[in-house]
């Protein structure tokens, strides 16, 4: 039976630009051990039930099936997520919408929104951090709230209640504190769609009309009716959107309007204050 050491040095993925580190990660999801047993144990053989696991996980993602769909999991902020292909993958560049939902959302009681939750990391990792806020998510697929929710189980955060909405349609009137959302954002013929991760993302979380503003514009119309007075709605979008998303804001009436960017130095996150 090959060792530890053999499987990881015929490793072969020609499309992942981490080969080597999505290996060791399949590799420990296999054998159920944290990557530092791979390098204390290289000699350890693998059994016919482990190896052949290991190989159909390692086809999966030379074909370009996304990592975390193969290990069930994702990272984000300080959480562990579950994932799968009904929802999209949690991105590091999304924790900066976090970050700013902490800074400019209140620090005591509020009642925050998240639209278009996913797998529940933005409004987990609010939910987290912030304690004494009542965080409501929604979601249009009834397949990502059971997940979001799944999440919220296991992170036991019980300040965070999510349901089925098509963006504002479920929610009753009570205004809320801080209003966030990662909706789908890119056009419908961009080419970024037939590459890398995306394939294998649902559609519904990612494309969003002819110029990818669908989503957002909704988004800008409706929130007034559900925001407190200076509250905020903070948004991500695509890297080349900032522009056209503060000029929505604008025209909507929200004040303060501003972009900021991501870790790469892009303006991927607008927003701006309700004042009535």
């Amino acid at each position: 039976m090959p060792t530890v050491a053999q499987l990881l040095a015929q490793a072969d993925l020609p499309e992942s630009p981490s080969c080597a580190l999505d290996a060791e990660l399949l590799l420990a999801h296999v054998l159920q051990k944290p990557r530092s047993f791979l390098r204390t144990w290289p000699e350890h053989s693998l059994p016919p039930s482990q190896l052949e696991l290991f190989n159909a996980l390692m086809a999966r993602r030379r074909a370009g099936e996304p990592i975390a769909y193969l290990l069930g999991e994702q990272g984000f902020w300080s959480l562990d997520l579950q994932v799968n292909n009904t929802t999209l993958i949690p991105r590091p560049d999304t924790e900066r919408l976090v970050e700013l939902a902490l800074e400019l959302g209140p620090q005591g009681r509020a009642r925050v929104l998240d639209l278009g939750t996913g797998t529940g990391a933005v409004a987990l990792a609010l939910a987290c951090e912030r304690p004494l806020w009542d965080v409501i998510a929604t979601d249009l697929v009834p397949a990502a709230v059971a997940l979001a929710d799944s999440n919220r189980k296991r992170l036991r955060l019980n300040n965070v209640h999510i349901m089925t909405s098509d963006w504002f349609f479920a929610l009753d009137t009570e205004p809320f504190d801080l209003i966030v959302s990662n909706p789908p954002y890119i056009s419908a013929d961009d080419p970024h769609l037939l590459r890398g991760d995306v394939r294998y993302e649902p559609a519904s979380a990612l494309v969003s009309g002819a110029d990818g503003l669908d989503a957002i514009c909704h988004i800008v119309q409706q929130a007034p009716a559900f925001l407190k007075r200076d509250s905020w709605l903070l948004l991500e979008h695509g890297w080349q959107q900032a522009n056209a998303v503060v000029a929505l804001l604008e025209d909507r009436g929200f004040h303060q309007t501003r972009s900021w960017q991501d870790l790469a130095g892009q303006q991927r996150i607008s927003g701006g204050q309700w004042r009535g």
